[in-house]
């Protein structure tokens, strides 16, 4: 995965690129951070905010783990081993309670700070010894660690990342579309969303930037364009098929663009009609049905 954020004062370089097709990630995860922050920052105020923060950095850092591990294949092997270790502290258990008896030793912390800032210290560390495109992967997943610790640092690394071309470029611009829109800040947010969705051959779908620009839609009361990209999202997927020409399942962004839609515009959402995949036992019931 990439490095989250690079220091504020020095110039991102761009991940080496090769020539295979970039592969597409739809983290469905990632589709819905926007709305669980919100419906948490209901919930929370004052002091409370910097909880949503903590929330909002662990639910888009869980959501770009499934990318580490198509970088990781095109790394030489000591930096990818080292940034898989930051990875594994990332992503390592916060508990108060002692390791089980009889179950082996695993890196645990009190708090989740404690682990961000452990984990800030592990990807700095990869970004000190590596070069390109490693280093740039750490500073990313360093910025992105650090919007629950210091979110002004955080943010404007990820400016500074997100002025880049490549991989790192997107994923930055991707998480800073959130966090502005985490700071109640929809109209930066949009507009960083809308240049991502122009993009061709994104790091990220189509559907998820899509999603989170009809949200922000949604936020600043332009509901006929909020319901257009929740259509168009779930017609494509209502009509897609597989190499055989059989339906596939809508995904599940796709599925909750089709949810929003009939909240917002119930008429419009009766236009999308989803097959039904077949059944891998062929017509009629599962046997034993």
């Amino acid at each position: 995965m990439d490095r989250k954020k690079r220091s504020t004062s020095q110039q991102v370089q761009t991940p080496a690129q090769d020539n295979k097709p970039k592969t597409v990630y739809r983290d469905e995860f990632q589709s819905n951070v926007g709305k669980r922050v919100e419906d948490l920052g209901k919930k929370v105020e004052g002091s409370g905010r910097k909880i949503l923060y903590a929330v909002a950095a662990v639910a888009l850092f869980a959501a770009l783990v499934g990318i580490f591990y198509s970088w990781n294949r095109r790394s030489n092997a000591a930096a990818q081993t080292a940034l898989g270790k930051a990875i594994e502290t990332s992503q390592a258990q916060v508990t108060s309670s002692p390791v089980p008896a009889g179950l082996p030793a695993a890196k645990t912390f009190s708090t989740e700070r404690e682990r961000a800032q452990a984990s800030i210290n592990e990807f700095q560390a990869v970004a000190d010894k590596y070069g390109s495109p490693v280093r740039d992967r750490a500073k990313y997943f360093v910025a992105v660690n650090k919007l629950s610790i210091d979110r002004a640092a955080a943010v404007q690394e990820l400016e500074n990342l997100s002025k880049t071309s490549g991989e790192v470029g997107t994923l930055s611009k991707f998480a800073l579309a959130q966090a502005r829109a985490g700071d109640g800040k929809p109209d930066e947010a949009a507009a960083i969303y809308q240049e991502l969705a122009a993009l061709e051959n994104s790091i990220i779908s189509k559907d998820t930037i899509n999603f989170n620009l009809a949200q922000i839609y949604e936020k600043q009361g332009k509901k006929d364009q909020a319901a257009e990209l929740y259509f168009t999202i779930a017609k494509i997927a209502s009509e897609a098929k597989d190499s055989t020409g059989k339906p596939v399942a809508m995904s599940q962004t796709a599925r909750e663009a089709k949810e929003k839609l009939e909240e917002i515009n119930p008429e419009k959402a009766k236009e999308i009609k989803e097959s039904e995949p077949e059944s891998p036992f062929g017509g009629g019931l599962p046997p034993g049905m």
